[in-house]
């Protein structure tokens, strides 16, 4: 082999492994580390089960990672401080039934909402309630959680109605059970669990917040560093993803009956 073949061999391999070194590279970066935090005490959206974390919020984390071709570490931080643990970088997201709030979006981004709470009117079975826009329910007596968005939502639109402040919502829908009010307004996860119950037979939903005025409260996104704005685009394409192929469905099946969207 004369000196020139043998050069030429050289470089050949040299392009060869600078190829194959790219391509590790790239596939590297195709797979970024995302570490997760989860509270792991609100089921049935995040808990803990044989000390691993479980719930729809994990579940979709799950999902939303493998959309994004991302490696992902779930990491259980409890309530207080989780969004103080976000700001100091001890991990780069936060998917813990976060509500997005005014307040909270001073401090920190968030994704587009992955699920939110449809608020309901539940009353009697006997009654003659059907429709629950603000003229339908004039003159009528309406319960709700004290200083919840429910109750501020009522105060704002439903000026014709009496709206009855409660401490929790457990003892509205007792007053709606005895007859001292005429609906109760809240939310559909927190109300369906009632009427399931042996108590709650009295009674059945009337309907969701009417369109107009609409109920827009209770979005719940994944909470990001206000930095991270190629990580929040990551987590929005990778939501949208889940729902148009049909795996956000299939995971919120396992756990709600009504659609969280």
């Amino acid at each position: 082999m004369n000196v020139l073949s043998f050069g030429r061999r050289l470089a050949a391999w040299a392009g060869l492994c600078i190829f194959f070194a790219s391509g590790l590279s790239a596939t590297a970066q195709e797979k970024p580390s995302i570490r997760i935090a989860v509270e792991g005490a609100y089921p049935p959206f995040n808990y803990m089960e044989n000390n691993e974390l479980q719930g729809f919020e994990v579940d979709l984390s799950k999902a939303l990672c493998e959309a994004m071709k991302a490696n992902c570490t779930l990491i259980q931080h409890e309530w207080d401080g989780i969004m103080r643990g976000l700001v100091n970088r001890d991990y780069d997201a936060i998917m813990s039934s976060l509500e997005i709030t005014e307040r909270r979006q001073k401090r920190i981004m968030f994704s587009k909402p992955y699920y939110h709470i449809p608020a309901v009117f539940i009353a009697p079975k006997d009654s003659s309630i059907s429709r629950v826009t603000p003229l339908a329910l004039a003159g009528k007596k309406i319960g709700a959680a004290d200083r919840s968005d429910h109750a501020d939502y009522l105060k704002q639109f439903y000026r014709s109605s009496e709206i009855i402040p409660y401490s929790s919502p457990v003892e509205a829908n007792l007053d709606l059970l005895v007859g001292r009010i005429d609906a109760v307004f809240g939310g559909q996860r927190a109300l369906s669990e009632f009427l399931k119950t042996r108590e709650g037979e009295c009674c059945r939903i009337v309907g969701p917040a009417p369109s107009t005025p609409p109920y827009k409260r209770q979005f719940y996104g994944v909470g990001l560093r206000k930095d991270d704005t190629a990580l929040k685009d990551q987590f929005d394409k990778a939501i949208d993803q889940v729902i148009a192929d049909g795996t956000y469905d299939r995971i919120r099946t396992k756990y709600f009956s009504f659609d969280i969207k």
